[in-house]
């Protein structure tokens, strides 16, 4: 047999009824004892004025009779009494005595305690009493029931009527709950089910699912991260296509010449020459480079590089790159000029920062027409370091900038390797500025080309000591 397992909806509304439940029967038991010891009290309060009018009474009769023979054994009399002592007009206290479904039992007695009138049966010693005083003298005692007795004998009736009409109430309150509840907590879930319904689009890959957002409440917050997610998703998605589609595209090229070459060599077209060598070792260089590039990427991506940071003088390791280059800028007719800070030490990883600088060089080297210069320049402030490698022309248009970091993207339009390589460089360029928690920009350089402008936080307290 299969149990019935509530969803979130039932939960919460079940939650919410077993605590109105909880709070309505707490109120009942409540009210009950309230009412009980508030009634108690005013039963006690009204036999403490009876007692006092009985024994004023019973005092102006004794002294008019000068005995108790007129009251022995007078159970009408002591009826009649007690009618004229709650019908009293003239007295102050009548109004507020209790009424008479709640009357108490009492007794008068002589100075002995021997009974002269009351019910049959022994006379309570716990109950109150008061005494008769006629000319300065005490003559007896009126005795009343006590009054907890009261509610296990005389009201029976009247508390069983009170108990079923608070439970009635109760089962009506609850009621009332629970048809108030249930679509108050369908109407609180139905962001969530919203969600829920959106995740499992998301997971059977639909990333253009969204979900309203109902409001600013937590909900509604979870909701808009829910959209973020997906719009994430969907921009990731579609980033893997293009990287697919792009990796495909730039090795599709050079094989199709190696194997051209080499087909050409194997039909006699074309002689295995020096020269054939070499074209067929530049392709496969150019495989080579791209292959390792996407290796290096992937690893940047997922943060697996190994990063040995220490302290080291950047400016240096800057100087040290930039004369690696200055013989193939000068094949190019391009100058490099270098505008840096004595020195400025920094945290982080030799081969890695090499790396980076290698790469923005090749870049500028690439893209920069001859008779241009390359202006790389650096200044420190606020325990910062802001390196820029500004290039002259050709420029890039504000679109092409904006996308300058990302993968196998280069600004010609004809994707030609001879001067714009794989098209990661920049894109390994941004991991590794970023695994140092530093930002890396472009923006168009004042001489026509590109500014690429790499921020690198320093060690404070070496800098200090420097």
């Amino acid at each position: 047999m299969k149990l019935w397992r509530p969803g979130i909806t039932g939960k919460l509304f079940l939650a919410i009824l077993a605590t109105c439940i909880l709070v309505l029967v707490l109120m009942h038991w409540a009210v009950r004892l309230s009412f009980e010891r508030g009634f108690i009290g005013y039963i006690k309060h009204g036999n403490e004025q009876r007692l006092a009018l009985l024994s004023e009474a019973l005092s102006e009769q004794y002294a008019m009779h000068g005995s108790w023979r007129f009251l022995r054994h007078n159970e009408k009399y002591m009826f009649q009494l007690l009618r004229s002592v709650d019908r009293d007009p003239g007295s102050s206290t009548g109004p507020d005595l209790p009424p008479h479904g709640w009357r108490t039992q009492f007794w008068v007695t002589d100075l002995r305690s021997m009974r002269l009138v009351g019910p049959p049966g022994p006379i309570p010693q716990d109950g109150s009493r008061r005494q008769i005083i006629s000319n300065g003298q005490q003559v007896g005692w009126v005795v009343a029931s006590p009054v907890e007795r009261l509610t296990r004998s005389t009201d029976i009736n009247f508390d069983r009527q009170q108990r079923r009409t608070s439970w009635l109430i109760v089962g009506l309150s609850i009621l009332l709950a629970a048809g108030a509840t249930f679509p108050l907590a369908r109407g609180l879930l139905r962001p969530v089910k919203r969600l829920v319904e959106g995740t499992h689009r998301l997971a059977a890959g639909d990333f253009s699912t969204r979900v309203a957002s109902p409001g600013r409440d937590e909900l509604g917050r979870l909701a808009q991260d829910f959209n973020q997610l997906a719009s994430t998703l969907e921009k990731n998605q579609q980033m893997r296509r293009d990287f697919m589609a792009d990796i495909s595209h730039e090795l599709r090229t050079p094989l199709a010449v190696l194997r051209g070459e080499l087909e050409a060599i194997q039909d006699g077209v074309r002689h295995f020459t020096p020269e054939t060598l070499a074209s067929l070792l530049m392709e496969v260089g150019t495989l080579s480079k791209l292959v390792d590039d996407l290796h290096q990427l992937s690893l940047s991506d997922e943060g697996a590089l190994a990063y040995q940071k220490k302290s080291l003088d950047i400016v240096a390791l800057l100087e040290v790159a930039a004369g690696a280059f200055k013989e193939r800028f000068r094949s190019r007719e391009l100058t490099i000029r270098l505008a840096l800070p004595e020195q400025v030490t920094a945290f982080g990883d030799r081969d890695r920062l090499s790396q980076l600088f290698n790469n923005l060089l090749e870049n500028s080297l690439r893209y920069t027409d001859a008779g241009g210069e390359l202006l790389i320049s650096g200044e420190v402030q606020a325990r910062t370091l802001t390196l820029t490698f500004a290039d002259s022309a050709p420029g890039v248009s504000d679109e092409q900038l904006a996308k300058i970091f990302e993968r196998f993207y280069r600004t010609e339009g004809s994707r030609n390797r001879a001067s714009g390589g794989s098209g990661l460089g920049l894109a390994i360029c941004h991991n590794i500025v970023t695994a140092h928690g530093g930002r890396l920009s472009a923006a168009h350089s004042p001489s026509g080309g590109v500014s690429i402008k790499v921020e690198l936080p320093l060690d404070p307290e070496l800098q200090r000591n420097v």
